[in-house]
């Protein structure tokens, strides 16, 4: 039971100090699982993490349903998911029923105007980490992307299926240059 609550306290922690949405927890969720806690490697993150941006549904809920399954199974999953969605249920909840009276605060404006550059970062900071020791290839074919998805409209979904495909043909063509 002690990993179990462990996990639930650790994304419910998580969940009500992260700001910006899936993205932006990325970076506390590794902190907490790679650095602090030890549950999982990096590489091993890396891939949970991907996998989590594979899966439908919000980044930040898989992730903790792949950290929590992986660390304590379909207890650690429940666990997980419970501690990452409470808090922003809750936060959600209390600003429908308050948002009307507050929604025109100039105060509220302006924390909201403030948190946009840290949210920003907090964005930014997981791609920076999962670029570094890429080869220098995949850089361009992360421009293609970007111009495919956003300067042509293309599908994400295509990007994928396609992103994969190339990275499953890369790593055959890599084991097949070392075979010889």
């Amino acid at each position: 039971m002690g990993r179990t609550l462990s996990l639930f306290t650790s994304f419910l922690k998580i969940g009500a100090f992260t700001f910006g949405g899936g993205y932006a927890m990325i970076p506390i969720i590794e902190h907490e699982v790679i650095d602090r806690r030890g549950w999982v490697a990096r590489e091993e993150f890396l891939d949970l993490l991907t996998l989590a941006q594979s899966a439908p549904g919000p980044i930040a809920l898989n992730t903790a349903v792949f950290v929590g399954y992986k660390t304590g199974g379909m207890r650690g999953a429940l666990a997980s998911i419970l501690g990452i969605v409470i808090p922003s249920f809750t936060i959600i909840l209390l600003i429908a029923i308050l948002f009307a009276d507050i929604r025109h605060n100039t105060w509220v404006d302006a924390a909201f105007k403030g948190m946009r550059p840290a949210v920003v970062a907090l964005i930014v900071a997981p791609v920076l980490k999962l670029a570094r020791g890429m080869h220098p290839a995949f850089y361009l074919l992360i421009v293609a992307s970007a111009v495919a998805i956003w300067g042509l409209g293309w599908s994400p979904i295509g990007i994928l299926a396609a992103a994969a495909i190339g990275g499953i043909a890369w790593e055959l063509y890599s084991l097949k240059k070392l075979k010889r």
